[in-house]
């Protein structure tokens, strides 16, 4: 069992808040995390079946992609069905907190999942959407704890650059400091100047790690008051964004894409748009709702956009652009599920939260049925 809030912050750390789009609705909706809480279950939508399968296995807080309040009520009773919801929730006190598009965002996220169920290889963000700053770390850390401070740095992701990690620059000098009262020293006396032989150790993180790097920095460190600085760069890191574009192995005919697509996602039927014996090797994947993006993919050299809800001017659109198009439906988004369960079991391990129980919602939240 473990705090609830203890349980966002980790996974806020895999999607953080600041990917979402302007005005999405994410983030704490009905409930309170100030609790204990035992089982999680993760869901693409909360619907009513939804809120009554977590009440059957006694969840404490439901993790979904899909917000199930998107506009301000006007009031909340049990004539509709968002307020239903809402009420089952707080009398069973269930807490929902929904990741939107900062979870289509992440590295790790719905586009990702949907782009290794796929089998795309050597993926890049189709629509950038947030610029990773880059910073350099200097900190100035005693000889004789140099390599602990070092991999700690590492450890929690400083010193990426491109295909290099681990980098960092160290010089030799002398740091100065007098203890003042109150203080307890790790080296020196209280009231006297000291000066000790110390490492520079320069590295760069990101503004995506520089809290928990920093945060891990401060752990290994052994000074009580550790000297450190942050200076932004001018370079930025990979930027992050929306969809992801990508290879095939080998190419394939459109029909025979289509007819992968279909099975990894596991739907009972899919549309297409372009010519069936087109070849395929370049693929553009945007969860939920692409058309958007049709534009994004044509100009990015993708064969083919595999996205939901497409219209039909836009798949006219898709046409005269020569960018073949496979809509599965926007409920593909449903591989987060597993996902997202995998990747906090990982996370909890790591930071040894035990005793809370995560749990894939089984309840058919696809509206859609096929004759």
């Amino acid at each position: 069992m473990a705090n609830g809030q203890l349980i966002i912050e980790q996974f806020e750390a895999f999607s953080p808040k600041k990917f979402a789009m302007p005005g999405d609705s994410i983030g704490l909706q009905i409930g309170t995390l100030n609790k204990d809480v035992k089982r999680v279950m993760v869901t693409l939508d909360v619907l009513e079946s939804v809120v009554d399968e977590a009440i059957e296995k006694g969840i404490d807080l439901i993790i979904a992609h899909h917000p199930p309040i998107f506009s301000k009520l006007a009031q909340v009773n049990d004539q509709s069905a968002t307020g239903r919801i809402v009420m089952k929730c707080i009398e069973h006190k269930i807490a929902v907190y929904a990741a939107h598009t900062n979870l289509d965002v992440t590295q790790g996220g719905v586009n990702d999942l949907m782009a290794e169920a796929i089998g795309l290889t050597d993926t890049t963000v189709l629509a950038p959407t947030f610029e990773n700053a880059v910073y350099k770390l200097v900190v100035f850390v005693p000889q004789e704890a140099v390599q602990q401070v070092s991999e700690a740095l590492t450890k929690a992701g400083a010193g990426q650059n491109g295909a290099y990690s681990a980098c960092q620059f160290h010089s030799v000098g002398t740091g100065q400091f007098k203890p003042e009262t109150g203080t307890v020293p790790y080296i020196g006396n209280v009231g006297q100047v000291e000066r000790v032989s110390e490492v520079r150790i320069e590295t760069i993180v990101t503004e995506l790690n520089q809290k928990q790097v920093i945060r891990a920095m401060k752990k290994a460190h052994p000074y009580e008051e550790v000297a450190y600085d942050i200076m932004r760069q001018e370079q930025t890191a990979e930027p992050l964004g929306l969809g992801r574009i990508g290879y095939l192995e080998q190419p394939v005919s459109l029909h025979q894409f289509a007819e992968h697509v279909r099975d990894v996602f596991g739907v009972e039927n899919l549309r297409f748009v372009g010519e069936a014996d087109r070849l395929i090797k370049k693929v553009a994947v945007l969860g939920g709702d692409g058309n958007k993006h049709v534009s994004t993919a044509a100009f990015a050299g993708a064969d083919v956009l595999v996205t939901g809800d497409l219209y039909f001017h836009v798949a006219h659109d898709a046409m005269a652009l020569g960018l073949a198009v496979v809509d599965p439906g926007h409920h593909v988004e449903s591989v987060m599920k597993q996902g997202v369960v995998n990747e906090l079991k990982k996370r909890f391990e790591e930071r040894k939260i035990r005793d809370v129980e995560l749990v894939v919602s089984t309840a058919n939240t696809n509206p859609f049925k096929f004759l």
